[in-house]
C-alpha cells in the first residue's frame, strides 16, 4: 500500500506537542502523588512538558520517533522510506535543539530528565522513583547540618 500526501497529512495533523497520552499519565501519577507541577514552562529553555519548580526539576516526554530513539537503526529505516531527508534532518534538528535546551537548564541549577514514551507507559514506577531519588537528593544537600562543638559524642 501506498500512501501519499494526501494520506500523510491527515494524520500528522493529529500529532499534539502538548497534552500529549504520554504527559497525561505521567503528570497523573506526580499529582496523584501530591507533587505539583507546572505544564509547559515557558519560562525555561525548551518549555518543558512538566517542571517541578518547588525542587528545580525539568521533564521532557519524548516520543520515540521525533526525538529519535534508537537513532542510528531509525536512521537507516528513514533511508529507505518516504522523503527521507526531510524526516533525518527533522530529527537531527529536534535532538539538537534538545541538547541546548538540557545544557541552558543545567546552567539553570535543574535537573533534566527525559523519558520515551513507551517507558512512561509501561515503567512508570522506574519513572517516578528516578524523579523522587533526585527530589530526595536535593533535600538532603539542601539541609544544613548542625555544627559541631567540643563537647559532641557520637
Amino acid at each position: 500500500m501506498s500512501t501519499t500526501t494526501a494520506s500523510i497529512s491527515p494524520n500528522m495533523s493529529h500529532i499534539h506537542s502538548q497534552d500529549t497520552s504520554i504527559e497525561l499519565l505521567l503528570r497523573r501519577a506526580l499529582w496523584e502523588k501530591g507533587y505539583r507541577y507546572r505544564k509547559n514552562y515557558k519560562m525555561l529553555p525548551g518549555s518543558p512538558d512538566i517542571v517541578l519548580t518547588k525542587y528545580k526539576i525539568a521533564i521532557f516526554c519524548d516520543s520515540e520517533f521525533f526525538h529519535g530513539k534508537d537513532w542510528e537503526i531509525l536512521k537507516l529505516r528513514l533511508k529507505k522510506g518516504n522523503n527521507p531527508d526531510f524526516w533525518i534532518k527533522k530529527i537531527e534538528r529536534n535532538q539538537a535543539r534538545d541538547w541546548e535546551n538540557d545544557k541552558k537548564l543545567l546552567f539553570l541549577g535543574y535537573t533534566v530528565f527525559h523519558f520515551w514514551g513507551q517507558d512512561i507507559k509501561t515503567h512508570m514506577t522506574e519513572c517516578l522513583k528516578a524523579i523522587e531519588e533526585s527530589i530526595w537528593e536535593d533535600k538532603i544537600s539542601n539541609t544544613e547540618l548542625p555544627e559541631l562543638t567540643e563537647g559532641d559524642v557520637f
